[in-house]
């Protein structure tokens, strides 16, 4: 049976590295010494790498792990700016990673970056920076309507889909969650768990899809309570767009 590890890189960031029978794949490996420690520690080979996006802190390792291990797939966006891919991944492809005999469907999510993809086993979403719990990715080069219709295809997914994000935002993400949604129970008690499990330097992360559409206010532009604050906020029409309401909602979150 395979298993993912949490590899805590960087302030912030998560690396994910599945593994069964002395193989692994990683996600997003910003920095190569930890994934190489912990291979090292559970003698376990790099058969494969999967990248979501382009940051630094998403491939920054990519090149000093081929160099431990020549052979490793890389799966990532087929894009000029990935040349160290070598099996590049496109909307709807399925690909299979040598290590654990996963296979995985390829989501294009742009928003965070315009080609920005996720990797989808279920119950596994491995999404880089375009959906966190409580919140969701900046708009560094990609549209609201992108990234409002990426959330859209997530949310899509079963109930019980587990999300790997690659950061631990949630504790902050809660308290902008708040500030929109200040009457939403579900969310107050998810944020005092979350206090919880920071205070005990505990990890937030994965989380669960149908707790992020009770809690999300980013997967909930279409909840009254949300369109309230965005309006009082901004003093837009009653009537507006669900992806208007997204598009103020995302900018009060980059001025909060």
């Amino acid at each position: 049976m395979s298993k993912i590890a949490r590899i805590p890189a960087f302030n912030d960031n998560y690396l994910w590295l599945g593994h069964s029978n002395h193989q692994a794949y990683v996600v997003d490996p910003g920095d190569a010494q930890p994934v190489l420690k912990f291979l090292r520690d559970n003698e376990l080979e790099l058969t494969d790498i999967l990248l979501t996006h382009h940051h630094a802190d998403h491939i920054g390792g990519v090149d000093e792990l081929k160099s431990h291990y020549p052979n490793c797939n890389v799966f990532g966006p087929d894009t000029q700016r990935f040349p160290m891919v070598t099996i590049p991944c496109k909307q709807g492809d399925k690909i299979n990673t040598t290590a654990t005999s996963t296979t995985f469907e390829v989501i294009e999510v742009p928003g965070h970056t315009v080609d920005h993809i996720a990797f989808y086993s279920a119950p596994n979403l491995f999404v880089g920076d375009t959906l966190f719990s409580a919140g969701c990715g900046r708009l560094f080069e990609g549209t609201p309507e992108q990234m409002f219709e990426s959330l859209n295809k997530i949310k899509t997914l079963p109930e019980d889909t587990k999300v790997f994000c690659a950061h631990e935002y949630t504790e902050a993400n809660c308290t902008f969650a708040l500030t929109v949604t200040p009457q939403n129970e579900q969310l107050k008690s998810y944020y005092q768990q979350v206090k919880l499990l920071r205070k005990a330097d505990a990890a937030t992360i994965p989380t669960i899809l149908a707790t992020e559409k009770l809690i999300n206010p980013f997967l909930r532009v279409d909840d009254e309570q949300v369109k309230e604050s965005i309006i009082e906020k901004f003093g837009l029409e009653p009537d507006s767009s669900s992806t208007k309401t997204f598009e103020y909602l995302r900018k009060w979150k980059d001025n909060f």
